[in-house]
């Protein structure tokens, strides 16, 4: 008898659970699905949340050649190999193949390389999914040439519906009088991953063999987690709860604490580029402008860590770590970006200023592009006042100076050169 997660495999959309904003009616998969027209794509998201199973739905309501790949076991022959099939199941108006690779993070620039012709000229339809962000792990051509969806944790009330699904429709389970009295601790182990969550009732369902009826409570899936340990998925556990855990302590300016996630990283088998990658982003969004050098860090810290290899990383990684964690902070920077975004969003494509446009050709300059702009490392102080922003917003605020050392200098600065401007 198959295991739970692979008996209780969603077919179609409509059994799918979760992730409504790719799948649900209007969605833009779902859409695709209908006119029987998909392009390439790749799905991130953390494990158990059904990247594995949508490729698999989709191939299946396509009725298309469906060709898979591990990252993990397979290399460039092997991909040429399947190519090279998926290439003569192909006939008039049939279907294009789908080539399904399981985290496509781990191919190398190499087996990334050898997909390009294939998805190029469309012998083959893309379907990737990983875990890792593809922007830092998937090569530039073979990313623009895909779509990418983000796949999120699953929400306490799918996994809910699933587990009583579960109970009520499995073929084995279905025979037995199951009953979910509590269901707090099933779903806090579960961490939004759908997968666990089945790995958890089958494993107290198990447990509780013989008895009528299996009375699910908190305390019951503890004492079961706690007895087996290795019952549901530690690995992403640790990849998406104690990575949340570091950063907030680093955030929080707990040097201890941030250190002992790491350690619990380091000895969990966690990928050292993966922290480093998270060091980066830390430095930039919650240190920010008041240490700027905290970035520099970082950037030093996965630059040697990409030199220096393991298990001498781990270095680099901890004096990166308590830098960060010691800093002062600040969230100017990504608070200005979010608020510039929002407002670009709103106000759509709002003319470059004449004075600030470029101006290659004579018809450029005769029309004024580039005229009247005043070159500022040619006035004292290096410095001038005069409009950058568009002209139907000329004195729109976007960055905030935060109240430390580094940016009150910034903001003095600012106030030097605009005046009341940046009194706002």
């Amino acid at each position: 008898m198959p295991p739970l997660a692979e008996r209780m495999r969603p077919r179609t959309l409509d059994e799918y659970i979760g992730q409504s904003h790719l799948v649900g009616e209007g969605s833009v998969l779902r859409r695709m699905l209908e006119s029987e027209h998909i392009s390439s794509f790749i799905l991130w998201g953390p494990p158990g949340v059904g990247k594995t199973t949508l490729a698999n739905i989709v191939a299946h309501q396509l009725n298309a050649p469906f060709f898979t790949l591990s990252a993990v076991t397979s290399g460039v022959k092997d991909v040429r190999e399947v190519i090279d099939k998926a290439r003569k199941t192909r006939f008039f108006n049939s279907p294009t193949p789908i080539l399904f690779i399981d985290e496509i993070h781990r191919f190398s620039k190499s087996q990334q390389d050898s997909l390009l012709g294939a998805v190029e000229q469309g012998d083959v339809v893309l379907i990737g999914a990983t875990t890792e962000n593809p922007s830092f792990e998937v090569i530039t051509p073979l990313l623009s040439r895909c779509q990418v969806y983000v796949l999120k944790p699953q929400e306490p009330e799918d996994l809910l519906a699933l587990a009583n699904r579960v109970v009520t429709t499995d073929v084995e389970l279905s025979k037995l009088h199951i009953e979910l009295k509590e269901t707090e601790a099933l779903l806090r182990f579960a961490g939004g991953d759908a997968r666990k969550l089945l790995n958890i009732i089958e494993l107290v369902v198990n447990s509780e063999a013989g008895n009528d009826p299996i009375v699910f409570t908190n305390d019951k899936v503890v004492a079961n987690l706690q007895a087996n340990p290795n019952a549901y998925d530690k690995d992403g556990e640790m990849h998406y709860d104690i990575i949340s855990a570091f950063i907030k302590s680093i955030r929080g300016s707990d040097p201890d604490a941030a250190i002992y996630w790491l350690a619990r990283m380091i000895d969990g088998g966690e990928d050292p580029k993966f922290i480093a990658r998270r060091l980066v982003i830390s430095a930039s969004e919650d240190i920010g402008l008041a240490n700027p050098n905290a970035l520099l860090i970082a950037n030093a810290c996965f630059d040697a860590l990409t030199k220096l290899g393991w298990p001498e990383g781990r270095i680099p990684l901890a004096e990166a770590t308590i830098y960060l964690a010691s800093s002062p902070k600040s969230n100017s920077a990504y608070l200005a970006i979010n608020s510039a975004l929002q407002f670009v969003k709103t106000t759509g494509n709002l003319p470059v200023p004449l004075h600030l446009r470029n101006a290659p050709t004579k018809l450029m300059e005769n029309l004024g592009y580039g005229r009247d702009y005043k070159y500022s490392h040619d006035y004292p102080g290096h410095f001038v006042a005069q409009q950058f922003l568009p002209d139907a917003i000329p004195n729109s605020r976007f960055w905030h100076p935060q109240p430390n050392a580094q940016e009150n200098k910034l903001a003095d600065y600012m106030r030097n050169c605009w005046g009341d401007r940046f009194d706002k």
